[in-house]
């Protein structure tokens, strides 16, 4: 589908368009000619799409197909409550216009789609991920490891954020993290994914400093370094991240070379036991016998990870059956609690008696 465009008002106080005077005029120049994808106007896109826009950028390509909800409001800053029921592309254009007047924006109703992923993704300079979603994550990575185009990620839940650019020459893609996305009935609930309204504003500013350096050229991207962002501790850590020669699609022999939007698997978990970590100290004082398992990722684990856990990555629990314990519970956890309740529902069906961490790690480390 082509972009419907939204024409700028010459004229109009503030028209002319606004570059940062902290840039040489090539890096400005180079901001003012510049096409931006951004995909999702939510609580990532908001901010990024305000701050782009303000920043002078040339054209920015708005793709979302929701309408704007009273719950949206605490998170995404674009949208006001007169804006409630309206089309989000449409209340977003009328925004960023009001603000400013020279930007060129295009939106893209129907979202981003195998259909027309690689020819809106080729067509722009920089691809912002705001999706809150697996589907379009994993579409947005390989669009852009295909056409080239830098993809700049930005992922929240509850009170952290993460933040990297995939698909740079040289650099890694998403796919090199987690080569495929989460197996049907293994990932967190849409109804658990909670954020702090304040968080994507973070983190979406993030995205939008790294978009305005890559099209500049300047500074240093973060290409080959993922960004980890605790706000309830107030704590910035980064991990480096290479290329994966391995990797399904950036990788020195891909496989995969074509677009698939995989199913949104979004269902909620069954309800399973949980122990509390009160419980949990106490079974590891005491000396009760029993089992921990860790099922987040490796460079998860590799952060900051519960002595004696034993690391089984959710994607790998069938696989790995043999390992667990048959004569004792076995405690899963992840960081909040969400992928483990889903891990202890898939290894009570396969007879093992576990029980889900409440809170997880974020649980634990609290004092």
């Amino acid at each position: 589908m082509t972009p419907v465009d939204v024409p700028t008002a010459p004229g109009q106080p503030g028209s002319e368009r606004q570059t940062s005077p902290a840039l040489d005029p090539a890096a400005r120049e180079r901001i003012e000619r510049a096409r931006v994808l951004i995909v999702g106007v939510g609580g990532l896109g908001s901010p990024s799409a305000l701050y782009l826009a303000a920043a002078g950028v040339g054209t920015l390509v708005l793709a979302d197909f929701d309408a704007v909800d009273a719950s949206n409001l605490q998170r995404q800053i674009l949208y006001s409550t007169a804006d409630v029921g309206r089309p989000k592309l449409e209340a977003a254009a009328a925004r960023l216009r009001g603000q400013s007047p020279a930007v060129r924006i295009e939106m893209v109703s129907e979202g981003l789609t195998s259909a027309n992923a690689r020819q809106l993704i080729a067509g722009a300079d920089v691809v912002l991920d705001g999706s809150d979603n697996f589907p379009t994550r994993y579409l947005v990575n390989d669009a852009c490891v295909m056409t080239g185009t830098p993809n700049v990620f930005g992922s929240i839940l509850g009170f952290e954020g993460q933040a990297s650019v995939f698909a740079a020459p040289g650099g890694p893609c998403y796919r090199c993290l987690h080569p495929e996305p989460p197996p049907p009935g293994l990932i967190p609930s849409c109804a658990e994914s909670g954020v702090l309204g304040v968080l994507p504003g973070v983190i979406g500013s993030i995205q939008a400093l790294e978009a305005l350096k890559l099209l500049a050229g300047i500074g240093r991207p973060l290409i080959g370094r993922f960004l980890l962002y605790d706000a309830r501790r107030m704590r910035v850590r980064e991990i480096a991240l290479a290329r994966d020669p391995d990797c399904p699609v950036c990788g020195d022999a891909p496989i995969i070379n074509s677009l698939v939007h995989y199913d949104q698997l979004c269902a909620p978990a069954a309800a399973v036991p949980e122990i509390s970590v009160a419980e949990l100290r106490a079974w590891r004082t005491s000396g009760h016998p029993h089992m921990l398992v860790d099922v987040r990722e490796p460079w998860e684990h590799g952060v900051q990870a519960i002595e004696g856990a034993l690391l089984v990555p959710l994607g790998t629990l069938d696989q790995n059956l043999a390992r667990f314990a048959r004569d004792r519970p076995v405690v899963v956890h992840c960081r909040t609690g969400s992928r483990s309740a889903r891990a202890a529902e898939h290894l009570r069906a396969a007879g093992i008696d576990a029980r889900n961490l409440r809170g997880g790690l974020q649980a634990w480390a609290l004092p």
